[in-house]
């Protein structure tokens, strides 16, 4: 997939800019990939929506990709089975191996390293009786695949109302999910440096994808730099929900959509620049048919 800067002209000069580092990162673009390459052997089965964008799983769906749940494995054998790119805990291999499921393993190899570390981790501090902490979403797919490497003891926080889960006067081995905010992560770590009885068994290990990271830094200065912004993401993208937010305290002016069925005129009142720009999740495709909608809106708007 291009990720080319695009630049249209509408009608009265106004300027539509499509950001040219938004969009799907290296993970999803190999999960995707592998799909893609699968299905010309067939149907395959994903465990789990393969990108939190409705539309780009519509898309594979209608190229034989069937998206099933942890509760339909049993009824899966002899079938091939897809990892997406959170990743999935040790279990759910095993128990594809029970099934006689065939596993397309298309989880980004950032995560698949992310579970190496968190797995050493927890063989390190259960000899020191010490705990694996992760900064992660409840419930997310990648954070559930990094708790499994832990049997399910990794304690999970998501912010700092949480730390008392914390035991303080053991050792600690603090992480984070790929897609966790950087900023967040420096001031967890700074508190639980802070309140740890021994603060030098605390380990802190940066573990954050520095190509997602640096992500917001960048749709910041995006963002401020047009009258209006179109940031376009699944409503299930916990990453879209992080940025649109970056991109909204930018410019107040920025609306967060699916669809281009979403899009209002009104939203465009007086602009002369509107740019595009979307989550990890969301494909090329999709926002050049939104700038594209964004286009014939303004026309007909002159």
């Amino acid at each position: 997939m291009e990720n080319n800067k695009k630049a249209i002209s509408a009608e009265g000069g106004i300027r539509i800019e499509i950001d040219p580092d938004s969009g799907f990162c290296f993970g999803v673009v190999n999960a995707i990939s592998k799909a893609e390459k699968s299905l010309a052997g067939g149907e395959v089965f994903s465990l789990g929506d393969i990108v939190h964008n409705r539309l780009e799983v519509q898309r594979l769906e209608e190229l034989g990709l069937r998206t099933v749940e942890h509760d339909d494995l049993p009824r899966l054998s002899g079938k091939r089975l897809l990892i997406r790119a959170h990743g999935e805990p040790p279990s759910t291999y095993r128990e594809a191996e029970r099934f006689g499921i065939e596993i397309i393993d298309a989880t980004c190899p950032v995560v698949a390293n992310l579970q190496r570390i968190v797995a050493d981790a927890y063989r390190s501090m259960a000899e020191c009786g010490g705990q694996v902490v992760i900064l992660g979403k409840h419930g997310h797919a990648e954070v559930v695949g990094l708790a499994g490497q832990t049997q399910g003891n990794a304690v999970i926080i998501d912010g700092e109302e949480e730390l008392d889960a914390v035991d303080f006067s053991r050792p600690i081995y603090f992480l984070a999910q790929t897609t966790q905010s950087l900023d967040l992560f420096g001031r967890l770590a700074e508190k639980i440096m802070q309140r740890s009885q021994c603060p030098d068994k605390v380990t802190i290990r940066d573990t954050i994808c520095r190509q997602v990271s640096s992500r917001e830094a960048h749709l910041r200065e995006f963002a401020g730099r047009f009258d209006a912004v179109i940031f376009v993401s699944g409503h299930k993208s916990s990453n879209g929900k992080v940025l649109y937010g970056v991109c909204r305290e930018a410019n107040p002016r920025c609306y967060n959509i699916e669809d281009c069925g979403e899009l209002r005129m009104e939203w465009f009142d007086g602009c002369r620049s509107v740019g595009i720009c979307g989550a990890t999740s969301t494909p090329q495709w999709l926002m050049e048919k939104v700038a594209a909608q964004v286009e014939l809106l303004l026309r007909q708007k002159s």
